[in-house]
Formats: C-alpha cells, sequence, structure tokens
C-alpha cells in the first residue's frame, strides 16, 4: 500500500475531513488531497505534522504491504463524531506499549486461558465454565473483582487503559497479531461498574477467533453480549462464594439493601449486577428483580457510599516500561514526553532521577 493510501486511510480512520486536517495541521486541503491522490508526497514536516493528527507513527505512514487488520470491537459504540479519534489513540497507545516492551525485552506471551468452540454451539455453560477457568488458573479467589485488572496487566501482559468518553456506559476491545489482547475501560464510570466492563471485555479477547474469524464487525450480536454478561457475572461473583456471603446476610427470608451494599463491596461490583447474579442463583422472578433494582436506585446514596476514584490513562506497567526504556536510552527526552503525555519539562525530572549503582537487591546463588 502506498503512502498517499495509508494517508487517506489514516485520516478516514480517525473520522477527519480533509478541511479538519487542515485546520489542525496548517496545510492546504488542496494539498492534503494531492498527497492521498499520489499527485505528490509530502514533506517530512509535513508527515509528522499528519502522524501527529492520525495518532500514527511515521512507520506506519511510510510503511510497505497491506495495513494490519485493525477491529475495535465496543460494547456500545460511541457518537460518530468522536469515535474515531478514540479508536485511534487507543491504537497507538497498544502500538507504543508493544514498543516499549520490545526496547525493554519484556515482551511476553500473553497467559490466558484459550477458549474453544465455535460461534453457532457456544453456550452459556461454556461461559460459565471458562469463567471459573479464569477465576481457577489465574489465581484469583473467591473475590476475583479486587485483583483482576491487576493480574491482567501484571501477570497476563494485557494492555489495559482508560479514556473518557460518551456514553458513560460503554468498553471497548481489541486483539492484534501485532501487539496481542487490549482493553479500554471509560474513565468516567466508577470503579465497581469498570470491573464488570473489563470481565466482560475479557471474554470477547477469550473468545475473539471464535466469534471474529470471519468478520470485520465493530459490535458483537445480542448473543455473544448476553454470553459475555454471563462470564462475567460468573468470574466476579463465583456461585459458591456468592451463595455463602447473601446466606450469611439474610434475616429470615430477605436481605437488607444495607447488607446487599455490603456483600456488593466485598466482591467489588455494583448491587445491580448483585441482584442479577441472586436473581439466576435463586432463581427469583425478572419482574421482583427489576423492581428491586428500581428500588434500590432510588436510595443508592444512602447505602453506598463507596471511595470514587479517576483512573490514570496510561497502566502502571506502561509507565514503568517507559522510565526503564529512557534510562537505558532507547528514546528520547521528547519521545519519552510524547509517550507518557505529558510536557519536556516533566520528562527532564524523570530523566534527572537516574537510578544509582545501588539501586537492586543482591540474590544468592541458585
Amino acid at each position: 500500500m502506498s503512502i498517499a493510501e495509508r494517508l487517506r486511510y489514516a485520516r478516514e480512520r480517525t473520522g477527519l475531513t480533509l478541511r479538519q486536517v487542515a485546520e489542525r495541521t496548517g496545510i492546504g486541503e488542496s494539498s492534503l488531497s494531492e498527497f492521498e491522490n499520489g499527485k505528490r508526497e509530502p514533506r517530512l514536516s509535513q508527515l509528522h505534522a499528519l502522524a501527529q493528527v492520525y495518532r500514527r507513527s511515521l512507520a506506519f505512514l511510510l510503511g510497505e504491504g497491506s495495513i494490519p487488520r485493525e477491529v475495535v470491537l465496543w460494547r456500545q459504540r460511541p457518537e460518530p463524531a468522536v469515535v474515531g479519534e478514540i479508536e485511534t489513540t487507543f491504537l497507538r497507545f497498544c502500538e507504543q506499549y508493544h514498543n516499549l516492551e520490545v526496547w525493554c525485552g519484556e515482551r511476553s506471551a500473553c497467559a490466558l486461558p484459550k477458549a474453544e468452540g465455535s460461534a453457532e454451539s457456544f453456550s452459556y455453560r461454556e461461559a460459565e465454565r471458562l469463567a471459573y477457568r479464569v477465576q481457577s488458573e489465574l489465581r484469583l479467589g473467591d473475590r476475583p473483582g479486587r485483583s483482576l485488572f491487576h493480574v491482567l496487566e501484571e501477570v497476563c501482559a494485557v494492555k489495559l487503559f482508560h479514556l473518557s468518553f460518551q456514553p458513560t456506559g460503554p468498553a471497548a476491545s481489541t486483539v492484534s497479531a501485532a501487539f496481542g489482547p487490549a482493553i479500554l475501560l471509560n474513565a468516567n464510570n466508577v470503579r465497581w461498574r469498570r470491573n464488570f466492563d473489563l470481565a466482560h471485555e475479557l471474554f470477547h479477547v477469550l473468545t475473539w477467533d471464535i466469534f471474529r474469524t470471519e468478520t470485520e464487525s465493530t459490535s458483537a450480536s445480542e448473543r455473544e453480549e448476553k454470553l459475555a454478561t454471563c462470564f462475567a457475572s460468573h468470574l466476579l461473583m463465583p456461585t459458591d462464594a456468592t451463595r455463602v456471603a447473601i446466606n450469611d446476610a439474610v434475616t429470615g427470608d430477605a436481605i437488607s439493601f444495607t447488607d446487599l451494599s455490603a456483600v456488593a463491596r466485598q466482591f467489588d461490583v455494583s448491587v445491580d449486577a448483585l441482584l442479577w447474579r441472586i436473581h439466576f442463583l435463586f432463581r427469583r422472578e425478572e419482574e421482583d428483580t427489576r423492581r428491586d433494582i428500581e428500588r434500590y436506585n432510588e436510595r443508592a446514596r444512602l447505602f453506598d457510599e463507596r471511595e470514587r476514584d479517576q483512573p490514570p490513562t496510561r497502566p502502571r506497567r506502561y509507565v514503568a516500561l517507559a522510565v526503564k526504556a529512557l534510562r537505558n536510552g532507547e528514546f528520547s527526552i521528547g519521545k519519552f514526553a510524547e509517550y507518557l503525555g505529558i510536557s519536556r519539562n516533566e520528562a527532564l525530572r524523570f530523566a534527572e532521577q537516574e537510578a544509582g549503582d545501588d539501586e537492586e537487591v543482591a540474590l544468592p546463588p541458585a
């Protein structure tokens, strides 16, 4: 694929018009059109400007051959005006993360259980079994919500990012032959809702080769989404542990909203998610469950005062790798600032904090 085709692809993938690119770069619309039609090539300074706007590397714009498959699967797709920018930012973060792993010699194979089956036959029972395999093989314990993010990031090398976008509900995932699995969460959501989104998107990552083999679709079918919800529910609220927690909180044949909130905090999930888990565990009527969710949400502030956080855009492992790459001389101060989204002065402060010779722990011979 020529540079002209790559420029056109990058612009369209970002969802920008020629006029919008011209406004952001100062390059005339006629020149941009000529670049994309192959009538002339941009200067290096212009390529740099376009790469920044399109959130692409120069290597991508100057590359040869076909463009790697780029499919971002959305739980609920944002507005068309912003989705392209969100997706290209997400994919650029993934590319940068991959670069850091390579430069630091820490590119590890993703240690996730492999799902098997076909899209036509994959059942709710298989979604349950997959959840328990993940719980067991990743050693998440009886309260997986408290450790899932950390284990996926630090142990399994899944690339996890947070961005703020509307609507408030969605999350997204992708799996690339180049950089592996990655998940994007909405920073606007509270942690316990992000936990469920994380588990939900993990199902899509684990079953990517089952449901995405013959489609470039950026949204899952209703059935696939229900399977993902089933998986997330069983992963975050394992059957035995949830039954014990609920039974311990029951007085007579009922559980108070206060105790419901306490159990939800144990598993770090929303009360809505817990009530749906109770619905299936105790075979309640759907009408009763929906009514209780509505009643609870009307009074939620009285019972569920959990600490709210603002998650960082880039994960801790990403930042640690960037600092290591800087200290190893793998890239410049300017590139370090770009990767971390900070100013050059802030990047210089990192560089001044060089690791000393005594910053190590000696271990006895094996």
